[in-house]
């Protein structure tokens, strides 16, 4: 088969939500269908004893929450197809932002009980931007909620994007009868309490008895609904969503396994095949000769048994091959990998070869930063991958000195990962972690005591901001270090950060120092790498 064969069968999307929309449900019911899994687990459930597969860390199944990116890849209808699973918890957000940079089209989960949440407006805003096509796909219908046409205007005037129906529920809550199906014509009767798949009655129009058969009393609101939707919405236009400019709508209740196979049916048709991907030399073209993909992910300790550390790579373009060496453009070296792999949650498969819009895994002893790109030679660097600024400093405190190797490995790994920053006081050993949100403290001091055997606690730092530091005069930034040296850090990397205590000092500092330049996101460092 031929590279373009390839890419013409393969689908790489992400699921997104605020927390609680049924992301995670909905990640098991697509697997399912794909064959993937056998029984469907929950996130949280009363019923169901079996947890989500991709929420297979300790910690995740503690908290019924999802708190890192997870990579799944299935075959479905002769697709194969990538999903990523991606936290909805805002403290997590900056995960799911750089997944967002390796996938080409996004689902969006929305309750209808709650509607547009705070969450998924700012993820929204990350999909506008790129422009990345999106479904809505709108919860848990078999409870009470907003009315179907009020939950559409909130979408559009939201999240500022155009909806078109594609699918449309018959009543909702107790009385939930099902959905039509606006694109194959098709109408699913809904069993409450079933994983059976239902299968869609076919219907020439909607003056057909077996719709008053299938809807019941609800037939009539079905029609007028319908001739609605047809009179106010434009018809679907596929170019119109694959520009991110309108958002296909389905609706049903994940839980129940109900709504998704219309929906995944649908999407095999109309979502994007594998894009290309903006360098600072050129566009990538997925079916480019040569291969390039860049990593957006690092997960360690997937198999906390072998102490793993697992780079995760977006194929971008040519073939990629195991026990092939490629060219690590940052660190200018040749590099093979023998066991590249493809995950299922944390169960994984070695792999001969890989094509774009695939994400795999490599197997990293410390060579792969975030945002770094592989190549046949080519010298180049993939761009758009978000960066963050921390926004809550703690200093890092070893309670138990007899581990203090664990808890030096265990940081530096974890904060590999990009979920936390870690510094180093200028001049000393004092180790201060900075987050965007306070349940990554808690994450990492879990992680680091199950995982590594390193116990610590965190104390409260009163820093305001961190902006890297540089000058063009090595003596201006000398001196600001050594005159400041108590608000003075250093990176992993190196690279001096000044630690302001507040928006007055930072102001008075930048006011101060003129020859001293202040950044204020990480993006500094591929420049710094650059020079």
């Amino acid at each position: 088969m031929s590279i373009s064969q390839e890419i013409k069968k393969r689908r790489t999307f992400a699921i997104i939500s605020h927390p609680d929309a049924g992301k995670t449900t909905l990640t098991e019911k697509f697997l399912l269908f794909g064959g993937a899994i056998q029984t469907a687990g929950a996130v949280k459930s009363n019923k169901i004893k079996k947890s989500a597969t991709s929420d297979f860390m300790e910690i995740e199944r503690q908290r019924g929450i999802s708190v890192a990116t997870s990579v799944m890849n299935f075959e479905y209808r002769d697709t194969l197809i990538t999903l990523l699973d991606t936290p909805g918890h805002k403290d997590f957000a900056e995960d799911t932002y750089r997944t967002l940079t390796a996938v080409d089209s996004v689902i969006l989960v929305v309750d209808c009980q709650k509607g547009v949440e705070e969450q998924t407006f700012k993820l929204m805003e990350v999909c506008r931007m790129r422009r990345t096509p999106v479904i809505i796909f709108v919860n848990k219908m078999d409870r009470e909620g907003k009315y179907p046409f009020d939950l559409l205007d909130e979408l559009e005037q939201k999240l500022s994007i155009k909806v078109r129906p594609l699918s449309w529920p018959i009543s909702m809550g107790q009385t939930f009868k099902g959905v039509y199906n606006l694109y194959d014509k098709s109408i699913y009767a809904f069993i409450p309490g079933t994983e059976k798949k239902p299968d869609g009655v076919h219907i020439t129009s909607l003056e057909d008895p077996l719709v008053d058969q299938l809807a019941g009393q609800y037939s009539t609101q079905l029609r007028e609904d319908v001739d609605l939707i047809e009179g106010v919405y434009e018809p679907f236009d596929r170019n119109t969503y694959l520009s991110g400019d309108i958002a296909p709508t389905f609706f049903g209740s994940a839980i129940n396994n109900f709504g998704v196979k219309e929906m995944l049916d649908t999407f095999i048709e109309i979502s994007p095949t594998p894009g290309s991907r903006p360098t600072d030399k050129r566009e990538i073209n997925p079916d480019d000769k040569h291969f390039t993909g860049f990593v957006f992910k690092i997960h360690a300790n997937l198999d906390p048994r072998h102490r793993d550390r697992i780079a995760f790579l977006r194929v971008c373009s040519g073939k990629f091959e195991r026990g092939k060496f490629y060219h690590h453009v940052r660190l200018d070296k040749e590099l093979r990998f023998n066991n590249p792999a493809t995950f299922l949650g944390q169960s994984k498969s070695i792999i001969d070869e890989a094509f774009p819009g695939d994400v795999i895994g490599l197997y990293d002893s410390g060579n792969f930063k975030i945002g770094d790109t592989l190549s046949e030679g080519e010298t180049l660097q993939f761009q758009g991958i978000p960066n963050f600024s921390p926004e809550i400093f703690k200093e890092l405190v070893n309670t138990d000195p007899m581990k203090t190797k664990q808890l030096e490995k265990g940081i530096n790994q974890l904060t590999d990962e990009g979920v936390a920053q870690l510094f180093t006081q200028f001049g000393g050993n004092r180790k201060i972690v900075g987050t965007v949100g306070e349940l990554q403290f808690e994450v990492i001091q879990y992680r680091l005591e199950h995982e590594y055997g390193a116990s610590c606690r965190f104390n409260m730092l009163n820093i305001y901001k961190a902006c890297w530091v540089t000058s063009e005069d090595k003596s201006k930034l000398d001196e600001f270090a050594r005159f400041r040296q108590h608000q003075v850090a250093t990176d992993k990397d190196g690279n001096l950060v000044y630690l302001a205590e507040s928006q007055w000092m930072l102001e008075q500092m930048i006011k101060n120092h003129p020859d001293v330049e202040f950044h204020f996101t990480s993006e500094f460092k591929t420049k710094a790498a650059d020079l």
